[in-house]
């Protein structure tokens, strides 16, 4: 969008909400920094979330040509340049009129680029993971900067206008909190004629926030994502639960700012919309693959991550699901990404390592008795004590011979006879 020098919207000023053809002019709506969100930086050096994803090397296997992704949150920007021709004119469920090309909030313009940015000469930084597909723009939500909701009446019409214009895939941007049969029907009529659906679980995941369920994501047949900082760790309002089947980048991730220029934004609606990226290039490679096997090639091929119900299955790995390549968990790494740092468990580590060692201890000396015992019962049964043997004397005559006299002569011998 060209934005007039000092200008990002008029809102509010008769005739000016709405300003096309004039040259210069695409859409001029308010006074920048009350209204509308100000143009974002020229350049912002490095993305993260592309290493992370290998946004290079799927560039070159896929670039999602021929798929329309649909996505609704407040709107997107038709007139921002790296977005070119590729935006639809889209619908506003919000009003039930008008279209949804325009987006002052900044946050739907945010989730087209992840998906679908182009390159901004040789600057990638911003660029969508599949360039090639078509963005269908749903407005659910007001296109107030100051704060906004979908309701579940908005987003079970937002999703059935995407099904009606022939998305192949729907990109939930904002979840609501409360369980509603209309929006459960229109998951399930959408899922049912083959389109994909992927929905953000919501940035209530702080203790202060309670984490209530989301919806559409908690529905079944839905993709639910939460967010993952530059560590591979969860972000700290990623809500967490059952819900969640992938995780994406989803803090400090550079993207496209309404009006022009980029800026870094943080939530679970841009990390749905790296997940709906990955979707749309294997809906481009494969047209005819079903929504439940799109899930569960995408789950299937994910990155390990740290267990627990924050994480789902890992982190969306899309060059291994356009690749099929499904191996072995402890194989798979975080592609371009360094391991988070271990926390500070010291005083953990020495407790346990004195319980173990007592522990041990204790089993040293437990063995130590058993053997004594087993070897004392062993004695007993071979040894006796007894009394000495008495030692054997002659038996005495019964009657005593003449006493001998030791100092008589014997008498002598008689002589013999010639």
């Amino acid at each position: 969008m060209a934005v007039v020098p000092g200008l990002s919207s008029v809102r509010g000023v008769p005739g000016l909400s709405s300003v096309r053809g004039v040259p210069g002019l695409s859409s001029v709506r308010g006074v920048p920094g009350q209204d509308c969100a100000q143009p974002g930086e020229d350049r912002i050096n490095g993305s993260w979330a592309r290493a992370m994803l290998q946004a290079d090397a799927i560039g070159a296997l896929e670039t999602g040509g021929g798929t329309r992704v649909a996505v609704l949150s407040t709107g997107v920007d038709r007139g921002q340049p790296q977005l070119g021709d590729r935006v639809l004119a889209g619908d506003d469920t919000v009003d039930n009129a008008g279209t949804a090309d325009q987006d002052c909030t900044g946050t739907g313009t945010q989730v087209a680029g992840v998906i679908s940015g182009l390159r901004n000469g040789g600057d990638s930084d911003a660029a969508g993971l599949a360039p090639g597909a078509v963005i269908l723009p749903v407005r659910v939500m007001p296109d107030d900067p100051a704060g906004s909701e979908p309701t579940p009446g908005t987003l079970t019409r937002g999703i059935l206008t995407a099904v009606q214009q022939n998305a192949d895939v729907v990109v939930v941007a904002a979840p609501v909190y409360r369980d509603d049969p209309d929006l459960k029907s229109a998951v399930a009529t959408a899922v049912a004629q083959g389109t994909v659906i992927v929905a953000a679980v919501g940035d209530l995941g702080s203790r202060d926030d309670g984490n209530p369920d989301p919806y559409p994501a908690s529905y079944p047949g839905v993709i639910g994502v939460g967010a993952v900082d530059q560590n591979g760790q969860i972000a700290p309002a990623s809500q967490f639960g059952e819900y969640v089947d992938l995780v994406a980048p989803g803090v400090a991730v550079p993207a496209l700012q309404t009006g022009r220029g980029l800026v870094e934004t943080s939530g679970t609606a841009v990390a749905a919309g790296f997940v709906g990226a990955a979707a749309a290039l294997l809906r481009a490679r494969e047209p005819r693959l079903p929504p439940a096997e799109v899930a569960r090639r995408l789950i299937a091929t994910a990155s390990p991550a740290p267990t627990g119900p924050a994480f789902g299955a890992g982190v969306v790995n899309p060059y291994a699901a356009l690749t099929a390549r499904v191996v072995d968990t402890e194989a798979r790494r975080l592609p371009a990404l360094e391991a988070a740092p271990l926390p500070d468990d010291t005083a953990e580590l020495r407790r346990r390592a004195i319980a173990i060692s007592s522990a041990v201890v204790a089993a040293v000396l437990v063995v130590g008795l058993l053997l004594a015992a087993a070897a004392f019962r062993r004695s007993r049964r071979q040894w006796r004590p007894g009394l000495a043997v008495r030692p054997k004397s002659p038996p005495e005559p019964l009657e005593p011979g003449p006493p001998v006299m030791l100092l008589d002569t014997p008498p002598p011998e008689p002589a013999r006879r010639p």
